[in-house]
């Protein structure tokens, strides 16, 4: 991937883009020279942002659109951890440098996490390696390399529900909490926790509906659980809480930012650009008078126009086209939920099916994979995400929103390309038998052995080295997946505006 981004950002000249672009500070070395030429495209658009909060901080208004648990762990370890390049390279430069190892090896953890859960979910240990193989070709793939936090979402956001699965709800709130330190939709995870509480009530009250239960057991239990939906909630909306508190004492109180102790270049661009910066001389923002004196919608509005069907305009159909294919996999993941378990979904998932999780038994229900009852929540949070995003977003931002919040995109995608591509079928499986690929040598005779087995264990690798023989359902999947994936790094990186 990186070596994708310094070739295009050789070859392609970078677009003059209607950005946020501050000055620097202190005058490039030649190996700040050398870092800007092979990563310099993984700092463009927001990327910008995040760099900038983590070498100055919250200066301007429209900075507190990112939330800061990245950009403060990229400071932090950056500090700690590449402190021996000081006298390399400037700080920018290690900042950029950091983020993006930080964000690969976040990019590796959240697969191998999300191929735990899709363990756990879908009872099939083959659609969970699927799953986290199409994660490593993420149509959002440049959002989870470049100097962004979804990298870092997704796998706090993984990692809670494998936890919540677990049955360790405090551990996922914790996680849970600290993922919506780090983007804002973090917030609608709380739903997991609350669900998981109701959805362990609904069944102890069933299992004792056949014996003499006491009203006071009842009320104690609805007392428990309202409790420890409260405790968890505010848990998980305390970040986003303290974060616009923040804002306000920056903003909305007079003495709280000194205008002095901004670089005179920074002021000079805050003139320039008419940015709003924390000042003394007594004007506050319009938000400050709000209750809630909440500051992230409010830049949503003004500087991004984000709001309930805004984006609705003809010049905008170029980006709905843009995020058409999510747009088809999230309705149809949804469709494809609701038409297999239509009664389940009618009772919340909150009535236990006695068929599901019993193999063998004579059940129209699958007890595993895509349409099991425990990817319910999970279709829930993934349909609500979708629509919000096609009303109330930018909404070609939906490729990455979904790619880094939810796992469905991905189990649905390997849904797919496990029941209708033969090259996955098992022997005896539902009476199919699949292609032999030992009397087809199509992975390649004359590679080494070693390496020719490794490529057959990889189930995508495999696919695409039969690419004419596959499917029409696994040459779209995969034809979107890695069409986005490269032409991600190269508009992005050369800011041309993308997903």
């Amino acid at each position: 991937c990186l070596h994708f981004v310094a070739l295009f950002n050789f070859l392609i000249p970078d677009h003059t883009a209607d950005a946020f672009s501050p000055p620097r500070l202190s005058e490039p070395s030649l190996y700040d020279w050398l870092l800007e030429w092979l990563l310099g495209g993984l700092s463009h658009w927001d990327a910008e942002h995040f760099l900038f909060i983590a070498e100055h901080g919250y200066l301007y208004e429209h900075n507190f659109a990112f939330f800061p648990v990245y950009p403060l762990c990229v400071r932090v370890v950056a500090e700690f951890t590449l402190w021996p390049l000081q006298w390399l390279l400037c700080l920018r430069s290690r900042l950029l440098l950091l983020a993006v190892l930080l964000n690969a090896l976040l990019l590796v953890l959240a697969a191998v996490v999300l191929y735990e859960l899709g363990r756990m979910v879908l009872g099939c240990r083959k659609m969970a390696f699927l799953s986290a193989l199409l994660f490593c070709l993420t149509p959002a793939n440049v959002f989870m390399t470049a100097a962004y936090s979804e990298s870092m979402f997704a796998f706090l956001v993984f990692s809670a529900m494998l936890q919540l699965e677990k049955g360790q709800s405090w551990t996922s709130g914790l996680l849970f909490s600290l993922a919506a330190g780090v983007r804002s939709n973090g917030v609608i995870n709380s739903g997991f926790l609350v669900y998981s509480q109701s959805k362990a009530l609904a069944f102890q009250l069933q299992a004792g509906v056949g014996s003499v239960m006491k009203l006071s057991h009842v009320w104690r239990q609805l007392l428990r659980l309202a409790t420890s939906v409260v405790l968890m909630s505010a848990g998980v909306l305390f970040p986003f809480a303290l974060f616009q508190f923040y804002a306000y004492l920056r903003f909305c109180e007079p003495d709280a930012s000194p205008e002095h102790a901004v670089p005179r270049p920074l002021l000079q661009l805050a003139v320039d650009k008419g940015y709003r910066l924390a000042t003394v001389n007594g004007v506050k923002p319009a938000w400050c008078s709000h209750w809630p004196p909440v500051i992230y919608s409010y830049i949503q509005a003004v500087y991004w126009n984000v709001g309930f069907l805004r984006y609705f305009e003809t010049k905008q159909v170029p980006n709905f086209l843009l995020a058409v294919p999510v747009i088809v996999l999230g309705s149809w993941a949804a469709w494809v939920y609701l038409t297999a378990n239509p009664q389940h979904c009618l009772m919340l998932g909150l009535v236990r099916n006695k068929s599901e999780g019993r193999k063998g038994e004579n059940s129209n229900k699958p007890v595993e994979g895509f349409c099991c009852s425990r990817v319910f929540v999970y279709m829930v949070h993934a349909t609500a995400l979708l629509a919000f995003g096609i009303l109330c977003m930018h909404v070609q931002v939906l490729t990455r929103f979904l790619g880094s919040s939810s796992p469905v995109l991905y189990w649905f995608s390997a849904h797919l390309l496990q029941e209708y591509e033969p090259l996955l079928w098992e022997e005896g499986t539902a009476g199919q038998t699949a292609p032999s690929l030992s009397e087809k040598p199509r992975i390649g005779s004359c590679l080494p052995g070693l390496f020719r087995k490794r490529i057959s264990e990889n189930l995508i690798m495999r696919l695409l080295l039969n690419w004419k023989i596959s499917s029409p359902i696994t040459k779209c999947i995969l034809g979107y997946f890695l069409s986005y994936w490269l032409l991600g790094l190269i508009l992005h990186c050369n800011f041309l505006p993308w997903t």
